[in-house]
């Protein structure tokens, strides 16, 4: 199959010093910083930045006291903002802070879901909020992601790893990433067809130098080789110049980078973002046990590609409607899948947040490079627990498929 026959697809990520992930980064450091010491407080954090200001906002409901201040600039040093000659600096950037507590008339629907205020069930815990979640999988890559998120994240996170280790002394903490793959027509990622790489950088390097250094040390190192060819196209800094970076380039804001923090766009997304928002938040925490239950659908052979969708009515326990893709690659029936799912998996909130142990703080780590694939992180929505389970209860004899992945 040649070059012209493939199906291209593109993803693309941003490094941590990014201004939109930096807020992530501080929202859900302020989470973090509360929930170790009160697991059932309540957070709802919101992050904005511009030249010189981190501004945070929204509701938090907590028996601790948090010093949000001295969070913003821990967690603006620890990205990389540490000289005001980046045009941003922990000591001197200004820190404003707008913090409430929880509406009441949200929080009795949490404390109480509607099942045990009707006294059908006993005391359970509430959705946060309403809205649909997407969970998804696939086997083409071994982190069970689409190809083009994974190279795209490979990529803006071997920018921060070469600038933090002095390999590559001359970047700065503002990047991003974008990579193009080509499927044949089962839907298999055969070759890299773009990857574009825009890297804010010291003053004085030349570009040239710049472009080497970034396709050898940066795409060479991430992208496995098997994946780029003599034809696969390479745009680095493609404006010729990326000094002006972080939130001096452009302001930031939390929660506007969701599909870099999902499936690049390969799966569909219902619109709620995650950091700074603790686990009754459905929006988090049934995003997070949505894929959980794909990872182990497509891990135990039920489907190559699974899409699950649940929807949530605030203050109501039980999901409102479960729904499942396979996209025409399941072992078995959609509707036998539904019955599955719903079998072997609870979906409400407080039986999420106990299973997958979330009242702790494990959310800063991932405001960056995504939220799921990530095997240098130990998220319990990761673990490939349940796919034994899964096959037993469909019937399946024997082992699931060793998938054909990339990228491994």
């Amino acid at each position: 199959m040649g070059a012209d026959d493939l199906r291209l697809f593109t993803s693309e990520s941003v490094t941590e010093g990014h201004p939109d992930k930096l807020c992530d980064a501080v929202a859900d450091a302020v989470l973090d910083d509360v929930i170790a010491r009160d697991p059932g407080a309540r957070a709802a954090i919101e992050v904005a930045t511009t030249t010189g200001l981190v501004f945070v906002l929204g509701e938090m409901t907590t028996e601790v006291y948090c010093d949000v201040q001295a969070v913003v600039r821990h967690t603006v040093r620890r990205i990389g903002y540490d000289n005001s000659a980046l045009g941003f600096d922990w000591e001197t950037c200004g820190a404003i802070v707008a913090i409430k507590g929880q509406s009441p008339d949200i929080a009795r629907g949490v404390d109480a879901a509607l099942e045990a205020r009707e006294g059908t069930e006993p005391m359970e815990l509430g959705a946060g909020d309403q809205g649909m979640m997407f969970g998804y999988a696939t086997d083409e890559t071994p982190e069970l992601m689409p190809a083009p998120i994974v190279m795209a994240h490979r990529i803006a996170k071997r920018l921060a790893e070469a600038r933090k280790a002095g390999e590559l002394p001359f970047l700065r903490p503002d990047g991003k990433s974008q990579v193009t793959i080509g499927y044949d027509h089962d839907g298999r990622p055969r070759r890299v067809h773009t990857a574009l790489v825009s890297t804010q950088h010291d003053p004085g390097v030349d570009h040239a130098e710049l472009e080497d250094a970034v396709r050898r040390e940066i795409i060479g190192r991430a992208v496995p080789a098997d994946l780029l060819d003599a034809d696969t196209r390479y745009l680095v800094n493609p404006t010729g110049r990326f000094v002006i970076g972080g939130p001096m380039g452009d302001s930031g804001l939390s929660g506007r980078k969701i599909i870099v923090d999902t499936y690049g766009g390969m799966a569909r997304h219902g619109g709620g973002s995650f950091s700074g928002k603790d686990p009754t938040k459905v929006d988090r925490s049934a995003a997070y046990y949505a894929r959980y239950v794909a990872a182990n659908v497509v891990a135990a052979g039920l489907a190559r590609r699974f899409e699950l969708q649940l929807a949530y009515a605030i203050g109501v326990a039980h999901p409102l409607a479960v729904n499942v893709q396979t996209f025409g690659t399941g072992a078995i029936s959609d509707d036998r899948l539904v019955e599955i799912v719903e079998g072997q998996f609870d979906l409400r909130p407080g039986a999420i947040i106990e299973e997958l142990d979330l009242r702790r703080p494990i959310y800063r780590q991932t405001a960056a490079y995504g939220h799921f694939g990530r095997p240098d992180l130990d998220l319990p929505w990761e673990r490939l627990d349940r796919a034994a389970q899964l096959r037993d209860a469909a019937g399946l004899a024997g082992e699931p498929p060793v998938p054909a992945t990339a990228g491994s």
